[in-house]
This record gives structure tokens, sequence and C-alpha cells, in this order.
């Protein structure tokens, strides 16, 4: 039964290299595992780590959550260097976006993983949302469909399975289910016709794996969560939609779930509902948690909560997607070089396709002297790692040595403008000012220092690096980027210092 238990858990650890604890695991049925950016330091490093893992048992699963974009791990430490996914949608050329998931499942795959919590199938009809943004290929099912299914077919075409996330979608939400439960009160009918044509998309392309959202959907369970409901994962994945692969829980210790539930309680519900593999350690990467979820799990079959056929039904599926996931690998294509311009990898190709400009660019760009960059950085939800960097400041000073920055955040504001009048617009007296944003629609304080800004200068450069929305300037140049990637940062420093 404990190996049954073990076998359903995707769980994260601490270190560049396998704790003793998870090698133990995997060797009393412990089937897969996920990594983040605390255990990548260089792609020969995970090649190594996965080696060690596999060691133990040649069809683990090794997991990532690498969208690129803003949230990647395996450059979580310089940034990605493919835009993310609305940048993608944006250009709209299915070809490139199958192009650059290739290109990411290439590298993947050199390193060992075999499974990618990615692509993001949600469709961000809620402008608001916090969560989900520029990480949708955009706002519409059709282009999120299309994009859903270039990203599946480029990604396995590299021998890496893809994952479509966060079902049956997660863009028409105002709330971050990492803190709490969202509520997505669209109809049946909105729901069939707006979120679900992407997963659509994704099976048939060949998707077979799909990871459950942490939302309450009342109309199709007005009790729980969809992580959490066999009316959501049973009847509506694997019933309507015919759905006969992996299910991958979102991370398991998120306040969705964990506030009401408890970690323990989620987990036995989720496996009951129909999840089959439970994604546990974003948050939480001790082998403590892993042994408390894995006793919840036996606890529960043996006190009736859980049938012991459904979870032997789970382990299953995940046994029959390691070994399909190893077949995938195998076949995967080796990679081709990519496409280049400038010297840059098919990621900076995209996103320089990616780059929007309005304005009056003719007599702004390239800019005619280095110029001062203020950055107004919100605070980001936990799916983007604190440590990646953004903005256009640093490739913009490679270009233009000249350059300064400085980055300004919320709490730097609330004594007022004086603050931007010494550390912004001081500086920048007689040359050219750059401010970078990032979803400043959603930002009341950012909107209004962008305001203040392009007010006391109409001919300030405005970059949004999120979603674009009212409030931009009505003066200057506007730059958008779709993404704040690094990729996204050098393709505007390229337009503002110019050529390439």
């Amino acid at each position: 039964m404990r190996r049954l238990a073990l076998s359903v858990l995707q769980p994260g650890f601490v270190g560049t290299e396998a704790p003793d604890w998870v090698l133990r695991d995997i060797a009393g049925g412990l089937a897969s595992v996920v990594l983040f950016s605390r255990n990548i330091v260089s792609p020969e490093q995970v090649a190594r780590l996965t080696g060690q893992l596999r060691a133990e048992n040649p069809a683990l699963i090794v997991a990532i959550d690498e969208e690129a974009g803003d949230v990647t791990r395996i450059e979580s430490a310089t940034g990605s260097s493919r835009p993310g996914n609305f940048a993608l949608g944006t250009v709209d050329d299915v070809a490139l976006t199958e192009a650059v998931a290739a290109d990411l499942g290439q590298e993947l795959r050199a390193a060992g993983v075999s499974l990618d919590y990615a692509p993001s199938a949600d469709v961000n009809s809620n402008p608001d949302n916090p969560v989900i943004g520029v990480r949708s290929f955009g706002t519409g099912p059709e282009v999120v469909s299309r994009h859903t299914a270039a990203w599946v077919r480029g990604l396995q075409s590299a021998g890496v399975a893809a994952c479509a996330k966060h079902f049956p979608g997660h863009g028409d939400v105002a709330v971050d289910s990492h803190h709490d439960l969202p509520v997505c009160t669209a109809r049946r009918e909105e729901i069939e016709a707006g979120a679900l044509p992407p997963f659509r998309a994704a099976l048939d392309a060949g998707v077979r794996a799909v990871m459950s959202a942490h939302l309450l959907v009342p109309a199709y369970d007005p009790d729980r969560p969809a992580t959490l409901s066999p009316r959501i994962l049973q009847d509506l994945l694997r019933g309507e939609l015919g759905f006969d692969g992996l299910v991958v829980s979102d991370a398991i210790e998120m306040g969705a779930v964990t506030r009401r539930y408890g970690i323990g309680g989620a987990t036995v519900r989720a496996v009951a509902a129909g999840v089959d593999a439970v994604c546990v350690g974003g948050e939480s990467a001790e082998a403590a948690t892993a042994h408390l979820l894995a006793d919840a799990l036996c606890e529960a079959v043996a006190d009736g909560r859980l049938p012991e056929e459904r979870l032997a039904e789970a382990a299953v599926r995940v046994r029959e997607f390691a070994d399909w996931s190893v077949k995938l690998r195998e076949a995967g294509a080796a990679p081709q070089g990519g496409a280049s311009q400038g010297g840059a990898g098919i990621g900076q190709v995209a996103a320089r396709r990616a780059v929007r400009i309005s304005g009056p660019a003719g007599n702004a760009l390239p800019l005619t002297a280095a110029p001062h960059v203020v950055e107004l950085a919100p605070v980001t939800n936990l799916a983007i790692g604190k440590e990646t960097p953004w903005g256009v400041a640093a490739p913009l000073r490679e270009r233009l040595p000249d350059t300064t920055a400085v980055r300004v955040r919320e709490d730097e504001l609330r004594d007022g403008t004086a603050v931007l009048a010494e550390c912004a617009l001081r500086p920048a007296v007689g040359r050219p000012l750059v401010v970078v944003v990032r979803d400043a629609a959603r930002h009341t304080w950012m909107s209004r220092a962008l305001t203040d800004l392009t007010t006391a200068r109409p001919d300030a450069v405005t970059v949004e690096m999120g979603l674009p929305g009212p409030g931009l300037p009505d003066t200057g140049v506007r730059i958008c980027t779709y993404g704040a990637s690094t990729a996204s940062g050098v393709a505007v420093a390229e337009v503002l210092a110019g050529g390439v």
C-alpha cells in the first residue's frame, strides 16, 4: 500500500544533488519527482542530477515547471531566452510557436527532463487575472487553441511530454490560487465555448497529461475545487472530453485547497476525485511532507475514505505514462540548431517579432543618447521566481554603456511623488527617459506613477512588459513586449539602441 501511495506523488526537493530520502523513496516506489529553480545551476548539472535519480529507476518521471517567458526554472538565474505565451500568441504564427517549444524541448530532454508542466491552455479572458496574464496565449479561445496545440506538438517532437494546464481553465478569475480559492462564475455554456476549446485542442495534438486547477467552478461543482471534484475530473475531463491520460494536480500545498482541507486532506480528496499524480514541493520540499502525504493516503484507504481501487488505478496510470514517456524521450528529434537571425536563436527571433511599437517612433527611435531607465516593479505572483531577472536597463546598458537606471517599488512611493522627482526625473534632465512597467493597468500605483512621469516628460518612451491596458500614455513612444523574459528585454534594447 505504501508503494502505491508513493507512486502517485510528484515531490520536489532541495538541492542540486539527489537527497538520500528521495533515492530511498524511489527504491520504495516513488515514480516521479519535480524540479524547481533551487535544483538548477546549469544544464550539465541538471543532467548529472537526473542521471543520479534514474540510476534508481530508469523510467522515473522527472517533471519541471518550465513555461518559458516569465515562468522559467531552467533559466531562472538569467531569465528565459524565449518569450512567453502571450508574445507567441501576438505574433500568431503557429510554426514559430511549435519551433520555440521544440527548441525548449531539446534543452529539457538533454537535461534529462521527461515531463514539462506546460503549456498553459488558459484563456486570459479576465484582464484583472493576477496569476495567468502573459502566461496565456491570448484572450480568445481560437488563438489559445491554435498555439496550445502547436506547443504540444513542438515540445513532444523533441521527446518531452507536455502537460496542458490548468483544467478546466484558470483565465476567468481575479484571485491567485496560491493564496486563496478563486471562483469562476461563468455559465456551463460559456465555459464550453470559451475555456474548454484549448484543452480539446491539446488532446487532439496528443497531450497525455493534464493539470487540474485549484478553483471553484459552480457551473460543474458548487462545493469542491476542480482538483478535488469528480464531476470535473471524471465526468467532464474523462467523460465528455474523452481524456484517458495522466491527471496531475497543481501544487497541492497551495492555499486554495490547503486553507480548507489541509495538505493531507487535500491530497486524499484529490486522488479520490480522479487525480493520478499529486504535485507537491513548490513550497513544501522536505522528506517529512512527502512521507506525511504517503501516510495520509494509506490511512485514507484503511478507513475507507479512499477506495483502494482508485489508488491502484492512479498508480497504473502513472506507470503507463512513465513507460510512454521513456519511448517518447527515445524517439525525440535531435537538435536542429534552431532558426537564427543576427546571431540569435529561435527564442530571440520570436521575441523580436512580438514587439509592437506605437506613437511617434520615427522621430524618437533609435535613441540619440544613453537614457535614464525607470523600472516600476510590481510584486509578482508565486509562479514567477523572485530571483529571475527582468527589465530593459541591463540589456540596454550593454548597448549604450552610459545608460543609468533605477527600479522603484510601490512602498517607495507611499510618501508622494518626491521620490519620482528625485530618482526618475532629475537624473533624466537633458537626456532620454525610458519608463518600464509590468501590467500597469492592474496596479493603480504603477499607473499613477506612469502618468506622473509622462506628464512631466511627454517625450518619455513607455515600455509595457506585461499586458497593455487602459492607462498607457497618449504621448511619446509606446513599446509592448507581452512578457518580461530576458529575450523580450533584449528585443526592446535593440529597438531603443538601433540595430540588432
